[in-house]
């Protein structure tokens, strides 16, 4: 029975995941798939490249909502599937059922989710959220790439995760998403690689 309700916590966790925000708001408010427009990922920051910078930063706050939500209301109806629900959020961002399996790269989900872990499983949000958070914005203020930001602040979150949790089921699924966002990344990476990744321009 335990496994049951965590594959239906699963499932319905994936399926809210693949609620894609900036497509949503694109198409709906700016007539607009972006999809077709510069990167042509369904996340925050291509979102504010096409639709504004406002914009973009709605779309990133509403996609980390996406899995905290579940997190929160999963903490009070199966606690057991917090993780689980929580990382199949980010899948489904990265490959919705509703777009085509076209999604964003799960970064903005990513840090919901490690949110909702020190909320509700490890209870310590400063070395699971916190942390990475202070990684990513140190390596976008020097790098002013939020590639290269989002894979360090991932990865830092491993290593964290390994470091100070007894629990090494959890410290394993952030390992499963970090894996998953630098695999979203590979574009980017090679980008990088040849000197031609983009820069946000609002990073002085």
């Amino acid at each position: 029975m335990d496994i049951l309700l965590t594959i239906i916590w699963i499932i319905i966790g994936y399926l809210i995941g693949s609620i894609s925000w900036a497509l949503i708001i694109g198409k709906v408010f700016f007539n607009k798939d972006i999809r077709n427009y510069g990167s042509g990922n369904l996340g925050g920051t291509n979102a504010g490249r096409v639709l504004g910078k406002p914009i973009g930063m709605l779309v990133i706050i509403l996609d980390a909502l996406k899995a905290l939500i579940l997190m929160i209301v999963a903490n009070y109806l199966y606690p057991n599937a917090i993780p689980f629900a929580g990382l199949a959020v980010s899948v489904g961002h990265c490959f919705p059922l509703f777009a085509q399996f076209r999604g964003g790269k799960g970064v903005a989900c990513a840090f919901g989710y490690l949110l909702g872990l020190g909320l509700f499983v490890t209870h310590d949000v400063v070395f699971i959220f916190v942390y990475p958070l202070l990684i990513f914005i140190l390596v976008l203020g020097l790098s002013r790439m939020v590639s290269l930001s989002s894979m360090s602040a991932m990865l830092g979150a491993t290593v964290i995760a390994y470091l100070t949790f007894e629990d090494k089921l959890i410290a394993t699924m952030v390992l499963i998403l970090t894996c998953l966002v630098i695999f979203r990344h590979i574009p980017n990476i090679l980008r990088i690689i040849k000197g031609k990744e983009n820069r946000v321009s609002f990073i002085k």
